[in-house]
């Protein structure tokens, strides 16, 4: 996919949502008021099952800042660059539908913690 286009057509992002960055390797959105940024990353997989057999995925995260700083956490990781899509454009609108005012971090962390990814990247092999 060319940097030039946006992995989520601007019609399907939820009211307030933006694209903030966008290049081979990495792509971001932001929600206006408060700034809230979703990434998404490609990656090493060196975490995952081995029996995957993947070099590289998606991790998925959130940013945003708290008095003086910029606070990051990982959301989840994902096999595909389209898994990836659909995840940060779930979370958006998971966002959108059950915080009426994303100005607590912690609230939207939250919210966050209920998506699941059906292209998920498990961390350890399984025993």
């Amino acid at each position: 996919m060319s940097p030039d286009y946006p992995p989520i057509p601007r019609e399907a992002l939820p009211p307030g949502w933006g694209l903030a960055d966008c290049c081979n390797e990495t792509f971001s959105y932001r929600h206006t008021q408060p700034p809230v940024e979703l990434l998404a990353d490609r990656t090493s997989a060196d975490r995952s099952h081995p029996g995957l057999g993947l070099s590289r995925c998606w991790e998925l995260r959130y940013r945003y800042s708290l008095t003086d700083r910029t606070i990051t956490e990982s959301i989840g990781r994902v096999s595909t660059r389209q898994a990836a899509t659909d995840g940060l454009l779930e979370c958006m609108h998971l966002i959108h539908e059950s915080v009426e005012e994303p100005t607590d971090p912690v609230e939207v962390r939250d919210v966050l913690e209920r998506v699941r990814f059906s292209d998920i990247v498990p961390d350890n092999p399984s025993p």
